[in-house]
């Protein structure tokens, strides 16, 4: 029996492609399926749309001639794969083409004047801390329309077209007010993230209910750890991810769809309410507030070195903190803890979904070479290669069966494995309404060390939400599952 907002095991099946994770022929995952907003509401500025030819080695017309500009976010992937990889593919396709690599994390800081200013970069990894409002960017007519992208033959199979070889969450991701506009490049696993080999020798388990974590806080506090931290300072948004999914393991999908949807008092809901709540009591009594002055790097060296049990992350933790590991360090996985005997989900479910978006700037000086160059990345070479550097997976079917995981993510697959049906949705508010989900992480902050209640925080994200919901200005988009 499934409960509304969660998925079925043929529903799971059918969006992933049929395909199995890592062990199987391809690395198909999901993320919930989104619709776009509809009836009255603004539509969105008009995108540029590239008509694909007949040439398949050249479906967009590229201009040799033509510079190309790339943008990445240099954070836990870094931009190796970019600079090393998915450009030198570029120029081997282009033979004389230049290409201009620029990293950095300040995404919004940089970029943000020069799309005002119409000078856009070809080709933008949106991600990080300042990543950029892309409903808005969207709204003001700065993002490429992808469908050509997506409709365009595949580097690997002609007969096939690009749409055809990816994990189909990658489509329903794409679309922002009915237009495919982002590429959404890796899939990601976020729960609780631990050091298994610590586990291991002082023959600790991964805590299924809330009574055994508070246990083990107990346990953990005897051993001078913290039983669980998050970065305050640059990087709360985990711990908001962190309730939004202890909400839906609660009381089922169906919490975070609402809060997606604007639904009248979805944020004053009982099961999100019960997630908060059990999160400060967690930080009550085993929390430091010390981490809320940390950094993500900060914290994450704290965990390394044993002093923090556990850490609300996703996959990509593993490749971000690679050159510190020591040899007694493991990542391992951990689900959400049953918070109550009643809980819609049981324990296992995590959350799986797609993220790391690239966006073409359709008001770039090359967006054709924009969409070529995605379609690169979309390549089995270009994916597989992205695995090789980054240990963290894509979303193209297959290109990473034959690539040696890493413990943390052979951990990742086989709690996925075990979830099954299982999964909690990713929310969608956060690329939506960008204000809003700024605003959690400020508040997720004054919560958790204990400045306002859970009531409050509820009762102020609901204000927030209430306030762009009557916001004429901004897009209203909706989803059913």
């Amino acid at each position: 029996m499934t409960h509304p907002g969660e998925i079925t095991r043929r529903q799971l099946l059918r969006r992933i492609g049929m395909t199995a994770f890592v062990a199987g022929p391809g690395a198909g995952l999901l993320s919930a399926c989104a619709t776009a907003g509809t009836g009255s509401e603004p539509a969105a500025a008009p995108t540029t749309s590239i008509p694909v030819s007949a040439d398949p080695k050249n479906p967009f017309g590229v201009d040799a001639k033509k510079p190309l500009e790339v943008v990445i976010f240099s954070g836990g992937y870094g931009d190796a794969y970019a600079k090393d990889l998915h450009e030198e593919l570029y120029k081997k396709a282009f033979p004389g083409v230049s290409v201009k690599h620029n990293a950095t994390q300040q995404i919004g800081t940089q970029l943000r004047p020069r799309f005002v200013g119409g000078d856009a970069p070809d080709v933008l990894n949106n991600s990080g801390p300042e990543s950029m409002d892309l409903a808005a960017l969207a709204g003001e007519g700065h993002l490429a329309d992808l469908s050509a992208l997506f409709d365009a033959p595949s580097i690997d199979d002609p007969a096939k077209k690009v749409r055809d070889t990816v994990t189909p969450a990658v489509l329903d991701n794409a679309l922002i007010n009915g237009k495919e506009l982002v590429l959404n490049y890796t899939v990601s696993h976020r729960a609780l993230w631990y050091n298994a080999k610590l586990f291991e020798s002082m023959g600790w388990r991964a805590p299924r209910t809330w009574a055994e974590f508070a246990e083990l806080g107990e346990k953990a506090k005897q051993e001078n750890i913290v039983l669980f931290a998050y970065p305050g300072q640059k990087g709360p948004y985990y711990q908001l991810w962190n309730v939004l999914y202890t909400a839906a393991k609660i009381g089922g999908n169906q919490v975070i769809i609402d809060i997606d949807n604007l639904v009248d008092n979805a944020w004053n809901a009982e099961p999100m309410k019960q997630a908060v709540t059990s999160w400060v009591d967690i930080q009550t009594k085993f929390g430091d507030k010390a981490y809320f002055g940390l950094d993500h790097t900060q914290t994450q060296i704290k965990q390394i070195q044993n002093k923090v049990l556990f850490y609300p992350v996703g996959s990509w933790i593993e490749n971000e903190m690679a050159k510190d590991l020591t040899m007694d360090f493991q990542y391992a996985i951990a689900p959400i803890p049953d918070v109550t005997a009643a809980d819609k989900m049981p324990y296992g479910a995590i959350q799986v979904g797609v993220g790391e978006n690239f966006v073409v700037g359709a008001k770039g000086k090359n967006p054709q070479g924009g969409l070529e160059y995605l379609r690169i990345m979309l390549s089995k070479e270009g994916a597989r290669g992205f695995t090789e550097k980054t240990k963290n997976i894509t979303v193209v079917n297959g290109a990473a069966a034959d690539v040696d995981l890493p413990a943390g993510l052979k951990s990742a697959a086989e709690a996925q494995d075990r979830a099954g049906q299982n999964v909690i949705t990713e929310a969608r508010f956060e690329g939506w309404y960008k204000e809003l989900f700024d605003y959690g992480t400020e508040q997720i902050n004054v919560v958790m060390a204990g400045r306002i209640t859970p009531e409050k925080f509820c009762a102020n994200m609901q204000k927030k939400a209430d306030a762009v919901k009557k916001d004429d200005a901004v897009t209203k988009q909706t989803r059913s599952q």
